[in-house]
């Protein structure tokens, strides 16, 4: 049989030819229409394999030539147009050649440009082989190739002879390549075509089926084939027809280019981990939202929009998983994607042009629209902000989305009935996308669209639902309506014997209980299995629902209620549904399930008061339509701000006749508090009072509308009139109280919303109290509320359009999840703006710093507490005390058994008067409230995970969960003489060894604290340096990385020693110059015989190291087949080793690509914002050529999970070096990941001097180097500047007199150790004057030291003064900026507070200090003492009681100074005043010690210092001098970039002072 092949016409010509086995129809064409000399055929390394040998075969007896490329969008560069330009040549091919492009769309735009230029133009053919090519880039004629600055920059306009589109190629197309070509599908309908676009809505199943089912030559294609055909052929069809009306892109064809102007940007940042479509896919919606967000287009298409996409695989968010998971995610701020955007030729200024859409198959204008950036801004931003007014668009009329809960129940009914029933006013919003999709995974219905969206038709099956396919989990997200209707639905399915359905849903929905339900299911005879933790999602469902009387606890969810009512009419028996357990919560919506019910045809019967008789059957006939009503607990948003600004609103479709109890907010809690109010059936009309004069509302039960308590929140905040004399409280309750009770339910929402209101409001500086069932605000006028506030809205949508109502009075309020509005009411916030009228702006909160601070995995939110948990006397309360003093002055430290305490009484008679299992109980359900506060380090119970309950509620929480371990010996030493808590009534060992594996599976990090010495248990003396770098960097407050800004070198030192231990001692001078440092954890040998170091012993390892140095760790596991030592084979162990990594937050994993990608991948999901992958690959034979296409493959693999690229091959000559330079700059940009590359060996030397990005180096004290050629810092710096890559600069200390000095000693003794040219010299002088000037303005100038008497002289020839140094008053430091700009700093302060530090006298709240002197030292020394913290009085001093008088008056009362001698003896003592000063009489120094500092240069051991030796050991006495090294460590570093190397420079300095001093 004939291959039929189908023709689609393009420029007056059929040359779009589409069927399936078209190689000989190809051939035959050719040689007919297109003779030629030769004809090459250009393809990669993925499709070559596949079909060369097809079209060799078809090709025989014709001069054939082929030529294969790396697969990638790393190919489609001017370096492979030249490498194929050439061999052309070299082929003697000339201009009558056929190019034949085979492949995606890289292939084809590569060959295309080729084909346009050579031989100043060629023909050539397009032969597509992915869908996103066949539909796309083949039609056309667009050809081009990318450049660091953007994709498709440089190209030309060229026509191939053919396009031909064999469909037999997608049959080995993975499927993620189909839905990448199906977003181009989706595009096309959508602005073209509505019928195409319904269709493409309706059989998304029968589509992927295509593609799944060989074509067989000369056979008949299937239906599933044919419907593929029609899709590609209409979806060329429409591009053709554009071409050929607008070739050369004047304006119509414009519209294919919709979904890329803001796709394109998203792609340019993510390439090539995300493709080319998945990013369009993305562009489609956030566009299609900005002409919904303009006026142009409605809620529905948007919806319609995002189902069809979530229908082929593709993500319609930002926020979706395998974006989030990827590094370059941290890059999509607003003002990065706009910049791309400006590069694009179709843009100018500060207008895009943009296609937007007026409805699904409709364009607004046949080309695209100029968008102001304002506009885009509002909508890529993460976060909203409402600019406070009066609602220009008042009196407001308007209505809200169809209900949420009438939609889902109105989804179900349909789904379950027998026939057809349309749907009208349906929410279009993530949970009924949710319901929709789950239904459909299910057999549970069919939809269709009718009226452009606006009725949805549900054809449904009766009950008939099947279990879905093995491996296939319904995902529900954060929908708890769903989640818990569906898990009675699911009981209703058929399958095979022992067929199960498993739902499941996001991190939140695993929290949210089900318990209830499921008991009650299960006592029905049904099979319900909890996969994870008890009482929540995930569940394995079984089928049958049997019936009969089924007891349920309603005191939690009426949800659990309406979902075993909805499915009771498919159960085998009639059911008997008696509610027990107490109070039933939130009636109004058990009403409305059955009054719904009863509109599908099924009569609930209320025998009792709790008790409802369900008739089995099923459901009969639908209601041919049915109207969702408008969802009253939305409709409370825009009524509360009519109240809140004095304005008037009037909803459509809420009303007294409402089926929700959401619909009496109005007359419930409007009208008390002093709104007018009007409410017909199906109408509410809200005047709110004069803004500011809310009235209170007293006593308030919300039981009946509890979804609406969160509204009533943001207006009692507010409120400033007292409550109706009817509802005032009189147990002496403040006036302006509003107490809401009946809500308890709402601590299992989406959030703990009473807890969210809580600590949301407090930010406002709104008092509340929190009730059992309830709370209480205190409120306030609004000019007293705080301005500028961050709201975190918890990913719940009730939260986030509750303050939204408060940032319409509240200046400077940021919404910061405005995403989360799309579950109930997606275009909230444009209404807000269109429809109410008031003024929305977009907030990005992004943060896009260098790209060392690129984020993957997990995006941490750094408010999130921190839950510390271990056994007691492991350090908890310490280390955690020190973590929320060292995160920051909003942070607070939390002990659980004191939160416990103040709820429940003493823990010990808890214990002994209810027992283990009440105390575990109570803790738990403690544990899930202080999950909902921000900013806390939480110590826990040593025993929280001895439930599983608990256990689950720590896996599940999205901060970080910190298990802090010691030395089991230690803890049990402590515990055996601990007698504060109650005995476990068990052996202690047994109990550290039950809980010690539920530690590790609990928490996300540990902090090793074992190796540090203890103070009998209690004060574990962890360093508190460490303890800073760790919490700051799982925080995401601090991280702990290296600074990789373009133009700044960093190195990092690899440590080669079997165990650390050597090392310790000398860490300091190992590691200068260094910005990290390197455990090769493949060269650690432990006591054993094996290759691998045991997991506890590189445990060890690591921790050994952190008390020896805060630089960022680079943890590798290096292959013998990479240069390493470690096995091949051992990839478990490797990753294993890994995951230890991760807990103990180690910053920089170096991960090799020669692991598995699915290895991998997991790594980059699961690392946290702070850890950085380092994706490596190794190449020691010297075969890696850095022009070729085995580097540019590896890159790809690299950049695609790595946050920094590290690539290394092996020299064999210097032109090696140059060759690598030239492709780092080729992938180097903005937005791409920073690249380590070198070559190994003595000809690769070159290359380690001139890598600006994390440099391996060496130090001549390591036993040996960790890879040939490798060099030290010292050597590096050398080299760089024999190059002329590091000129020499001058420094110098000014002043007079100076010439005994130990500066020019300090300085030049750092400098040479690390190899700096530079030199420090004196510049003596008795005045600032030009020759001041002069040398500070050269252009070799590196710095300066001042000291008297131009320490206030040198200020005003500088540009800028730090905040410390006009404090003080006085500059000591000159650093020169790279903008050329000189900039003044003190280090004084520093170095005092550096020695006071480092005395190791603990300075704990209510310390007093003293200060001798009243100079520009004093100064520096005072607010060195006042930056330390917690000083209860800073005693000044000095002979002249005048001058002592003026300091003392220069600084304000919160430094706390005093005129007088303390009574006590002092902590502190730091003395400015000459060394041979007598100290002051009455100053005494007692026996419990402190710090003395006499900063004076001369003599060694002065009076002061003397005095205070006397006094007994516990004084800590510090002479000037090391004063003197402590600034001059700072300035070092402020200079050089680097840390000082301060072993070398101390010798030198006490050397040449002793010297100096005759000592």
């Amino acid at each position: 049989m004939a291959t039929t092949v189908e023709r689609v016409p393009i420029l007056g010509k059929d040359s779009i030819h589409v069927g399936f086995r078209l190689v000989d129809h190809i051939r035959d064409t050719l040689l007919k229409t297109c003779p030629a000399s030769c004809y090459v055929l250009i393809t990669d390394t993925n499709v070559g394999p596949l079909y060369l040998d097809d079209f060799k075969r078809g090709f025989a007896g014709q001069r054939f030539l082929t030529y294969l490329l790396p697969p990638g969008e790393g190919s489609k560069s001017r370096e492979t147009k030249a490498e194929v330009e050439d061999w052309l040549l070299e082929q003697a091919c000339t201009r009558d050649t056929v190019l034949l492009a085979l492949g995606g769309g890289v292939i084809g735009d590569l060959a295309g440009f080729i084909a346009a230029t050579f031989m100043r133009g060629i023909r050539f053919v397009q032969i597509p082989t992915t869908l996103l090519a066949m539909v796309d880039s083949s039609v056309g004629g667009k050809t081009a190739i990318d450049t660091p600055h953007g994709k498709n920059l440089i190209g030309a306009f060229w026509q191939p002879e053919y396009v031909f589109i064999d469909l037999a190629f997608l049959e080995t197309l993975p499927a993620r390549e189909f839905s990448n070509g199906m977003a181009e599908v989706v595009k096309t309908a959508a602005i073209w075509d509505e019928d195409e676009f319904a269709m493409l809505e309706a059989r998304s199943v029968e589509l992927y089926t295509a593609i799944q089912s060989k074509s067989t030559p000369g056979a008949p294609i299937s239906d599933a084939q044919k419907l593929l055909l029609h899709v590609v052929k209409a979806s060329v069809n429409v591009k053709a027809h554009i071409v050929t009306v607008d070739e050369r892109e004047t304006g119509l064809r414009n519209l294919v280019n919709f979904g890329h102007s803001i796709g394109h940007a998203i792609e340019a940042v993510l390439t090539p981990a995300m493709l080319h479509g998945e990013c369009v896919s993305v562009g489609i919606i956030l566009e299609a939202e900005l002409a919904r967000q303009l006026g142009h287009l409605s809620q529905v298409a948007v919806g319609r929009l995002a189902r069809v996409l979530k229908a082929y695989g593709l993500p319609v968010t930002l926020n979706d998983p395998r974006i989030a998971a990827l590094p370059a995610s941290r890059q999509l701020t607003v003002d990065r994607l706009l910049d791309i955007m400006r590069v694009d030729k179709k843009n100018k200024g500060d207008e895009k042009r943009i296609v937007l859409l007026s409805r699904i198959g409709k364009t607004l204008e046949e080309r695209a629209t100029p968008v102001p950036d304002a506009a885009i801004r509002k909508v890529l931003s993460v976060a909203a902000t409402v600019i406070p007014g009066t609602p220009s668009k008042s009196p407001v009329k308007m209505s809200t989305p169809g209900s949420k809960s009438i939609s889902n129940r109105a989804l179900l009914l349909a789904a379950l009935s027998r026939g057809t029933c349309r749907l009208t006013n349906l929410l279009h919003s993530d949970d009924t996308q949710v319901m929709m999709a789950a239904l459909a995974d299910l057999n549970g219905a069919r939809f269709e669209w009718e009226d452009g969206g606006d009725t949805l038709v549900v054809h449904g099956n009766g009950g008939a639902l099947k279990v879905p396919p093995p491996g296939k989990e319904i995902y529900l997200g954060n929908a708890g309506t769903a989640a818990r209707f569906l898990t009675t639905v699911c009981t209703l399915t058929v399958g095979e014997p022992g067929a199960r359905t498993i739902i499941t849903g996001n991190a939140r929905m695993k929290q949210r209980p089900v318990g209830p339900l499921v008991d009650a299911l299960r006592s029905a005879g049904s099979s319900l299995e909890y996969i994870e933790g008890e009482g929540c999602l995930p569940l394995s469902i079984a089928q049958g629902f049997r019936g009969g009387h089924i007891k349920l606890a309603a005191s939690v969810s009426s949800q659990y209620v309406s979902s075993v009512l909805l499915s009771a009419p498919c159960a085998a028996e009639p059911v008997t549904l008696e509610l027990v357990g107490g109070q039933v919560i939130s009636q109004p919506y058990i009403d409305m399930t059955i009054a719904m019910m009863r509109s599908f045809g099924v009569n609930v019967e209320r025998v009792a008061e709790h008790t409802y008789h369900i008739p089995n059957g099923g459901y009969s006939v639908p209601p041919a339509k049915y109207e969702i009503e408008s969802d009253a607990s939305s409709a409370t948003y825009p009524l509360a701000i009519a109240a809140i600004t004095g304005t008037t609103c009037t909803l459509t479709g809420i009303g007294s006749g409402s089926l929700q109890g959401d619909a009496g907010f109005a007359t419930g809690v409007l009208e008390p508090m002093g709104c007018k109010v009007v409410q017909t059936a199906s109408e509410t009309t809200v005047t709110g009072p004069k803004k500011g004069g809310l009235r209170a509302l007293g006593l308030v039960d919300m039981e009946p509308m509890t979804d609406a308590f969160l509204t009533a929140c943001v207006l009692a905040a507010v409120a400033t009139e007292p409550p109706l004399p009817e509802r005032r409280l009189t147990d002496g309750s403040p006036a302006l109280t509003t107490r809401i009770l009946g809500i308890a339910n709402q601590r299992v929402k989406e959030c703990n919303r009473i807890r969210a209101m809580i600590d949301e409001l407090a930010k406002f500086g709104v008092q509340t109290k929190e009730l059992d069932d309830g709370l209480e605000i205190y409120g306030k006028p609004i000019h007293e509320l705080k301005q500028g506030v961050s709201v975190h809205c918890y990913d719940d949508h009730r939260v986030a359009m509750a303050f939204s109502v408060l940032g319409a009075v509240v200046n400077g309020a940021v919404l910061e999840e405005k995403r989360c509005v799309e579950k109930t009411w997606p275009n909230w916030w444009d209404d807000l703006e269109n429809k109410i009228g008031l003024k929305v702006e977009g907030v990005d909160l992004h943060t896009a710093g260098p790209s060392s601070e690129a984020s993957a995995g997990s995006v941490e939110d750094k408010d999130a507490s921190i839950l510390i948990i271990g056994m007691r006397g492991a350090g908890k309360t310490h280390v955690g005390s020190i973590a929320a003093r060292t995160l920051g002055s909003d942070w607070t430290f939390l002990d659980a058994d004191v939160a416990f305490e103040a709820k429940h009484g003493s823990l010990p008679a808890f214990v002994a008067g209810q027992g283990w299992p009440a105390f575990r109980a109570a803790e738990t359900e403690l544990l899930k409230d202080l999950t909902t506060r921000t900013k806390h380090v939480i110590s826990l119970g040593g025993g929280i995970v001895e439930t599983p309950e608990a256990r689950e509620a720590l896996k599940a929480y999205k901060g970080p969960v910190v298990a802090i371990s010691r030395d089991a010996q230690a803890v049990l030493d402590y515990l055996t003489r601990d007698k504060t808590r109650p005995a476990y009534g068990e052996s202690i060992e047994d109990v550290i060894a039950r809980r010690a594996p539920w530690f590790a599976e609990c928490a996300k990090y540990e902090f090793v604290n074992d190796f540090l010495p203890a103070d009998e248990g209690r004060t574990v003396a962890a360093s508190e340096a460490e303890v800073a770098r760790f919490f700051g960097h799982v925080s995401g407050i601090a991280p702990n990385l290296v600074d990789l800004s373009l133009g700044k070198r960093s190195y990092f030192l690899s440590l080669t020693y079997p165990d650390v231990t050597p090392a310790l001692s000398i860490m300091e001078a190992l590691t200068s110059g260094a910005d990290a440092v390197e455990l090769r954890v493949d060269l650690l040998q432990d006591s054993s015989a094996s290759p691998i170091p045991s997991v506890g012993y590189v445990r060890r390892q690591l921790a050994l190291l952190r008390t020896a140095t805060t630089l960022p760790i680079v943890f590798t596991v290096r292959t013998q087949s990479q240069g390493g030592a470690f096995p091949d084979s051992a990839e478990k162990e490797a990753f294993d080793l890994v995951d230890l990594a991760l807990r103990m937050a180690a910053e920089y994993i170096d991960v090799e690509l020669a692991w598995s990608e699915a290895r991998i991948a997991s790594l980059a999901r699961r690392k946290g914002a702070s850890t950085k992958i380092l994706a490596s690959w190794h190449d020691w034979s010297g075969g890696m050529k850095w022009d070729g296409a085995d580097v540019k493959k590896r890159y790809a693999q690299a950049a695609k999970y790595g946050d920094i690229v590290k690539l290394v091959g092996k020299a064999n000559t210097l032109q090696d070096n140059f060759a690598l330079r030239r492709f780092v700059d080729g992938v180097s940009g903005q937005g791409k990941p920073p690249v380590l590359a070198i070559n190994m060996g003595a000809a690769g030397q070159m290359s380690r001097i001139l890598n600006p990005v994390l440099s391996p180096i060496t130090h001549p004290l390591l036993p040996s180097r960790a890879a040939p050629g490798q060099l030290s810092y010292a050597q590096i710096q050398q080299a760089l500047h024999l190059l002329g890559l590091l000129p020499a600069k001058k420094f110098f200390l000014l002043g007079s007199p100076i010439a005994k000095s130990m500066s020019p000693t300090l300085h030049n003794t750092g400098l040479n150790a690390l190899g700096l040219p530079h030199i420090y010299g004196l510049l003596e002088t008795a005045e600032v004057d030009e020759s001041v000037r002069a040398a500070i303005r050269d252009g070799e100038f590196g710095g300066a030291s001042v000291t008297i008497p131009h320490k206030l002289a040198i200020m005003p020839l500088l540009d800028a003064i730090s905040p410390d140094a006009q404090v003080i008053g006085a500059v000591n430091t000159v650093v020169p900026r790279a903008d050329g700009t000189l900039y003044g700093d003190n280090t004084d302060w520093r170095g005092i507070q550096a020695v006071i530090r480092g005395s190791d006298v603990a300075l704990k709240d209510g310390w007093t200090g003293v200060v001798i002197g009243a100079g520009g030292t004093a100064r520096a020394a005072i607010y060195a003492l006042h930056k330390l913290g917690g000083a209860t009085a800073i005693h000044v001093v000095n002979r002249s009681p005048d001058n002592a008088r003026s300091l003392v008056a220069s600084f304000p009362e919160s430094y706390k100074l005093s005129l007088s001698l303390p009574t006590s003896s002092p902590t502190v003592v730091v003395s400015t005043v000459p060394g041979t000063s007598t100290p002051p009489a009455g100053l005494a120094f007692g026996a419990q010690g402190g710090v003395v500092v006499d900063m004076a240069y001369a003599p060694l051991e002065t009076p002061l210092l003397k005095l205070a030796k006397a006094a007994g050991p516990g004084w800590k006495t510090v002479p000037g001098i090391e004063v003197l090294l402590e600034q001059g460590y700072r300035q070092f570093e402020m200079w050089t970039g680097r840390k000082a190397p301060r072993g070398v420079i101390q010798d030198a300095v006490i050397q040449g002072y002793r010297v100096q001093q005759g000592l």
